[in-house]
């Protein structure tokens, strides 16, 4: 079920109403209700895969349970092991079968050995990455003993399931949400009302501005070949903006839609294209995801406080499995070990967290500085997406190729109809760069936040894209 449907207007008031008025006296009873909904929002899609996330959730309930009652340090590391085996066995199969077969034929095909094989019909389950990632997380968690398990089975699959976030994220902690499951939640008035201002931004991003450029960026991909060098540095910045509202679009509908519930879930994205260096970018783009790989992978290797060759190591590692995540094609694989490669010379002159704070606070208009490390950042950011969203390897250079040509200068061809979007995006956020989302706690008095919100709603049912999935549905 998309959140930019018909469906899901109906569904979310509906599941709302009964919430709150039905099922609230009882915490198990919400609990349980939850965990209903959020089934039938993700069967709507295909209602065999429930079978997984069921699968996933009674493995690591009673693999979580196993940790903590045994001691002796060889059984939790096989409990442990058992763990990484399912979750990443199931996605390792779905996601990423095909591309190793593929991989290893061509490999001695280039030795001019070719190997008759069939590839599977694979259907990747959506929000796989996501959740597998989400339930890897609590029994980790449970076997470094930062955490106790819950016994409480219907809260423990309710977490793994949570509609809002189930099929794209954030990639929740068990830390953080499965306490919200075992407390009393009542009504929040004014939570529920920042719910619905930061779903309302949500929808605007995805349907008015990704759903609109989206066509436009698909058809200069497509005809690479033929567009000027201008067209296609125009298609990459539109990529850019796209992939941006569709996904940090969809994050704000589902951290708003929580809240709507009593609940509150991590932010996703932190206005990323005000980034002063590319440290700072990935501390604001898809946290959920790169705060995971910091914790469970980056900082176990060493991290940072290792000799300076293994530094260099672990930030490759970590960006290219991160690269790896998104998708099985070797052009994510380049993006990450690319966006590696970028933070390096940070991490070398010790200068990746020097640009942690809200971009140029308190002023309207940035300094010629600080509009040079955004400008830098996001050029280079530009380059990356460019493998990013190319169908291969050798498309990302014939695209590269014909956009530094002699062409660059001359006029875009015809896609000039929603330059606009981006432009009213970057200058919204950036007045509002210090809260969560624009809509949070307008000054405004009501006669001029009513028609805001009218004029949002007109866009997204009246001038929005056609109905097109989430991105990262596919990841």
């Amino acid at each position: 079920m998309l959140f930019n449907s018909i469906e899901f207007g109906i569904f979310l008031p509906l599941v709302f109403i009964i919430y709150w008025f039905l099922v609230n006296k009882n915490l198990k009873l919400q609990n349980l209700y939850l965990l209903v909904v959020s089934y039938i929002f993700y069967g709507w899609w295909d209602w065999r895969f429930l079978s997984l996330i069921i699968f996933s959730s009674f493995t690591d309930y009673f693999l979580g349970l196993a940790l903590f009652k045994n001691t002796n340090i060889r059984k939790r590391k096989i409990f442990l092991f058992m763990s990484l085996a399912v979750n990443l066995g199931l996605l390792g199969f779905f996601k990423y079968y095909n591309f190793f077969i593929d991989s290893f034929v061509e490999s001695f095909a280039e030795l001019g050995v070719n190997l008759s094989y069939h590839s599977l019909r694979i259907i990747l389950p959506v929000g796989i990455s996501f959740y597998t990632f989400q339930t890897l997380s609590y029994t980790i968690d449970i076997y470094r003993k930062n955490i106790k398990p819950t016994k409480d089975i219907v809260a423990f699959f309710a977490f793994v399931g949570f509609f809002p976030q189930l099929v794209a994220g954030p990639i929740e902690r068990a830390k953080n949400l499965i306490p919200q499951f075992t407390a009393p939640r009542k009504f929040d008035y004014h939570k529920a009302k920042d719910g619905l201002k930061q779903i309302l931004w949500g929808l605007f991003k995805k349907v008015m501005i990704a759903d609109n450029i989206g066509p436009y960026v698909d058809d200069i991909f497509a005809h690479s070949d033929v567009y000027s060098g201008s067209t296609l540095l125009l298609g990459i910045i539109y990529f850019a903006f796209q992939i941006y509202c569709d996904f940090s679009g969809y994050s704000d509908i589902a951290i708003g839609a929580a809240k709507l519930f009593g609940f509150d879930l991590m932010r996703n994205f932190a206005y990323p294209y005000f980034s002063r260096d590319i440290g700072e970018f990935w501390r604001r783009w898809h946290i959920s995801l790169s705060t995971w790989f910091r914790d469970y992978l980056y900082i176990p290797l060493g991290g940072s406080r290792v000799g300076t060759w293994k530094k260099i190591r672990n930030i490759i590692i970590i960006f290219t499995i991160s690269g790896f995540w998104h998708g099985a094609n070797w052009t994510f694989i380049a993006w990450g070990f690319l966006n590696g490669l970028y933070f390096i010379p940070l991490m070398l002159m010790g200068k990746n967290r020097l640009n942690t704070g809200i971009t140029s606070e308190g002023k309207l208009i940035p300094g010629i500085k600080v509009i040079s490390q955004m400008g830098i950042t996001f050029i280079l950011t530009l380059f990356a997406w460019i493998f990013f969203r190319a169908e291969t390897i050798s498309h990302a250079f014939q695209y590269i190729g014909g956009m530094f040509s002699e062409s660059l200068f001359v006029t875009p061809e015809n896609f000039k109809n929603y330059y606009y979007l981006p432009l009213i995006l970057v200058v919204i956020e950036w007045i509002y760069r210090d809260k969560e989302h624009p809509l949070k706690d307008l000054k405004f008095p009501v006669w001029i936040r009513w028609p805001v919100y009218y004029v949002l709603i007109y866009c997204i049912l009246n001038m929005g894209g056609s109905q097109e999935s989430f991105i990262y549905f596919q990841f």
